[in-house]
């Protein structure tokens, strides 16, 4: 199999691992009288109505598969989804709004999931389902903060590098539904949040910003975080949020349905099944793109440097998972995949058989409408290369080369899939430009 369809057919086996509906229904089983969730059960005559509410590019799937196990005991729900994403469902209500940005309708979906929430009493469990994309689609500015004020600061702190922990924590203290919120909203209700991990180390505060989640981060931290990242904004405008010891937490459960790694896993068995002797790198990567790519380059040119030492000749694959960083400096348009892929094979200049792929799980990638990008070093390399890298133009690079991924949304999202394939190759490695 070409190296390139190879690549592709290992990331759609990570695409398939992170099915959001398979995800859920592995997770929650229904019975005669009781409802299993991760192994706990439920009895389902402590609850007079079963509710779903939540938001991310995956929470279409999510709550159709609760919709399609629960039935008839389905009171309804609300969720958030970005544009583009179609509906099956017949009892939730589905909200489209805005990615990677907050909009009026993203304030409109966190209104209708707050009603909801709050109309919630002790007899009520609330399923919520979240995913990635939930912070910018699930808005509820606390007050004192404007929808401009959100979208201001989160524009500011991507620009500028920042973590999506470090984003999130900010983020968790301009809202009133985020940072366990949301869980607040529905006390006394009995609150089980299903969600679909997009964050490194999978922590549950950092997940969609955490809305049903004790935040562990103060006003203090966001301030820190802001001062940090040079992020003008007044102290009055941030709001506390509820705390792990919390007694509203009580009735509350937060069980990860699906994660980065899982996906690399099945990458892995793919790969493997493919004749590729594989290895992971790590599935908790972060960090600026340019400098991860720089890495990624160093250890093919050293899988190469082996080879052609010893004269073992094999086709390896490493791979790795996470979600890195791009600061901007140039006026270009890409996404940190497709930054990923062209410093990388700016980087591998001079050396042949190795193919280089980074994607988004969810279908995008920065601005763009391409996932990300594919490159093999074994065609010339442009001679003006460098130039679009340093105009954050990886975009228009990819376009004019032929190697952006477009799939389309993909209905989950569990971060980046980054695949280095090295093909058997005598050719000699020259030292990097």
């Amino acid at each position: 199999m070409p190296s390139r369809r190879a690549a592709l057919s290992i990331f759609r086996a990570a695409l398939d691992a992170a099915d959001p509906f398979r995800a859920v229904r592995s997770h929650v089983r229904l019975g005669r009288d009781t409802l299993s969730v991760a192994g706990e059960p439920y009895r389902l005559a402590g609850f007079d109505r079963i509710w779903i509410a939540g938001a991310g590019k995956a929470a279409v799937a999510m709550a159709f598969a609760l919709e399609d196990l629960l039935g008839d005991r389905l009171a309804g729900g609300a969720i958030s989804v970005p544009d583009g994403v179609a509906s099956n469902l017949s009892k939730v209500a589905v909200h489209h709004a805005s990615h990677p940005y907050p909009d009026r309708r993203s304030v409109a979906a966190g209104r209708a999931i707050a009603r909801l929430a709050s109309a919630c009493g002790p007899r009520d469990l609330l399923f919520c389902v979240i995913s990635g994309g939930a912070s910018a689609l699930m808005a509820l500015p606390a007050p004192g903060v404007t929808l401009a004020i959100k979208k201001r600061v989160t524009k500011l702190l991507q620009t500028r590098g920042a973590t999506i922990h470090d984003l999130n924590a900010v983020r968790k203290h301009l809202s009133a539904i985020k940072g366990g919120h949301l869980a607040r909203l529905a006390h006394p209700a009995t609150v089980i949040s299903l969600i679909l991990s997009d964050v490194i180390g999978d922590d549950l505060s950092a997940i969609g910003s955490g809305p049903t989640v004790p935040d562990p981060t103060t006003c203090d931290d966001a301030r820190r975080i802001l001062e940090r990242y040079a992020v003008p904004l007044p102290s009055a405008t941030l709001s506390e949020t509820p705390k792990p010891r919390d007694p509203l937490f009580r009735r509350v459960r937060n069980v990860i349905v699906g994660s980065n790694r899982e996906s690399i896993e099945a990458a892995r068995a793919k790969a493997e099944s493919l004749g590729y002797r594989t290895i992971v790198l790590s599935t908790t990567i972060d960090g600026e793109t340019r400098d991860i790519a720089r890495m990624h380059a160093a250890i093919a040119r050293e899988i190469l440097a082996e080879q052609a030492h010893t004269g073992r000749r094999e086709r390896v694959c490493f791979l790795s998972g996470g979600e890195t960083t791009v600061t901007v400096r140039g006026k270009g348009l890409g996404g940190r995949n497709q930054e990923f892929v062209l410093a990388a094979l700016l980087a591998l200049e001079g050396t042949r058989g190795v193919t280089i792929f980074s994607a988004g799980t969810d279908g995008f990638d920065g601005p763009t409408d391409a996932a990300g990008a594919i490159a093999e070093t074994s065609r010339p390399l442009a001679s003006d290369a460098r130039r679009y890298l340093d105009d954050n133009d990886s975009y228009h690079f990819f376009a004019r080369e032929g190697g952006l991924i477009k799939t389309g949304p993909t209905g989950t999202n569990v971060m980046d899939v980054r695949i280095l394939l090295v093909e058997k190759s005598r050719t000699e490695i020259t030292s990097p430009v």
